[in-house]
């Protein structure tokens, strides 16, 4: 049986990592704006509209998320990105940025789409490629003035963020390693009565005492809760002979982990064991399908054949696989590429996954065990190692 320990023991062994990942270098980021230009012109544009949240920190350091008030970035070939915000914080945003930029700022009572339609007219651009996380109403607006055609800058955006760096990998790593850590101090918390929300808690103390950014995500489901991909409301107590299902992440300088165990706790049936071990089949045939030049649909398809070729599914039926085999990750905890059926990206070196062919048997229970790999010249390799056994982590 998992547990034994307790939450007051657990906490007080872990401590801020040692071995941290360096943040991004200011010319690796001046790299990628540099590619984004490429990538515009190439599209059939002259410039490249960058709303806040993940792509803007990514080409700028700018940790900001979206909000009703535009933060954007402008990218022309050959000029200093031109970034729009409101006036009142541009002490913070000089504070934040890893890049030099040129500033425009807004008054709360003056309208911010003005300053970008009045930079594309100031540098000629007819065509802007446009974030496809901006705002609709903001896009409209632009769209309306009828200075430039608008056209979808997810191609510019995709290519850029999909395929990571040397120091991308670290980062992620870091992070990974940070949770697998967690995970395993949360299974030895565990015992008969403990809930669900007590469990949330402490992985999510777990996590800053390691060192993570900001709070953790977490999905931690019993019995028959863990037959839902993310699981039921309610705070229910764990017994003896039931699943845990713990779905939990961290970030390290905004890139994401995204972690998934399930084990029993304590004595379950055979059918449940023999579930267990098609779902460790199929994450390793997912793994096994992984090539450069291959289609992401084609690791999708490997791990659903296993489940097939045990009498699961076909397709999304349940029992089965109801969802994507995995999702591409970075600095969105969801992003391009993507393991499913119809996506024909080719696989690259750097572009990074997770591996999850969750099955969920419905109204008793689900297991899904989830790692994350990357892709290297000969194939994948894990970030983390997969779960060798149901009845415990590999410590």
């Amino acid at each position: 049986m998992i547990g034994g320990s307790t939450a007051e023991t657990e906490l007080a062994r872990l401590s801020p990592w040692d071995d941290r990942a360096p943040a991004i270098a200011p010319a690796e980021r001046e790299a990628r704006m540099e590619r984004a230009r490429e990538l515009t012109e190439k599209l059939g544009a002259d410039a490249l509209l960058v709303d806040a949240g993940a792509s803007l920190r990514y080409f700028t350091g700018l940790p900001w998320g979206q909000t009703e008030r535009l933060v954007s970035m402008l990218l022309a070939p050959g000029r200093t990105p031109i970034m729009i915000c409101p006036h009142f914080e541009i002490g913070t945003l000089e504070a934040d940025l890893a890049v030099p930029v040129e500033i425009r700022s807004w008054q709360e009572d003056e309208d911010p789409v003005a300053l970008v339609i009045d930079a594309l007219s100031e540098i000629g651009a007819k065509t802007l490629a446009i974030d496809p996380e901006l705002p609709f109403h903001f896009a409209e607006r632009i769209r309306a003035a009828g200075t430039a055609r608008l056209i979808d800058a997810m191609p510019v955006v995709k290519q850029c963020r999909m395929v990571k760096s040397a120091a991308e990998l670290a980062l992620m790593q870091q992070a990974k390693s940070m949770t697998l850590m967690v995970q395993h101090a949360a299974a030895r918390i565990l015992r008969p009565g403990i809930r669900q929300s007590e469990v949330v808690r402490f992985i999510d103390a777990a996590h800053r005492r390691l060192g993570a950014s900001g709070s953790s995500f977490c999905i931690v489901q019993f019995g028959e809760a863990t037959a839902y991909p993310h699981g039921l409301p309610g705070d229910r107590a764990l017994q003896e002979g039931q699943l845990v299902l713990v779905d939990t992440g961290c970030t390290v300088e905004g890139y994401h982990s995204d972690i998934t165990r399930t084990y029993a706790f304590g004595a379950v049936s055979g059918d449940i064991q023999d579930i267990w071990a098609i779902e460790k089949e199929a994450q390793q045939a997912a793994f096994d399908a992984v090539r450069p030049g291959e289609p992401c649909e084609s690791v999708d398809h490997a791990a659903r054949a296993v489940l097939a070729k045990a009498g699961l599914g076909p397709d999304y039926a349940l029992p089965g696989l109801p969802h994507r085999t995995g999702h591409g990750i970075g600095l969105s905890i969801h992003e391009p590429a993507y393991f499913v059926r119809g996506d024909r990206t080719l696989l690259e070196p750097g572009m990074c996954f997770s591996n999850e062919p969750m099955i969920v048997v419905p109204g008793r229970f689900g297991v899904r065990l989830e790692d994350h790999m990357y892709v290297a010249d000969g194939g994948a390799r894990w970030f983390t190692e997969p779960q060798a056994r149901i009845d415990k982590l590999a410590l």
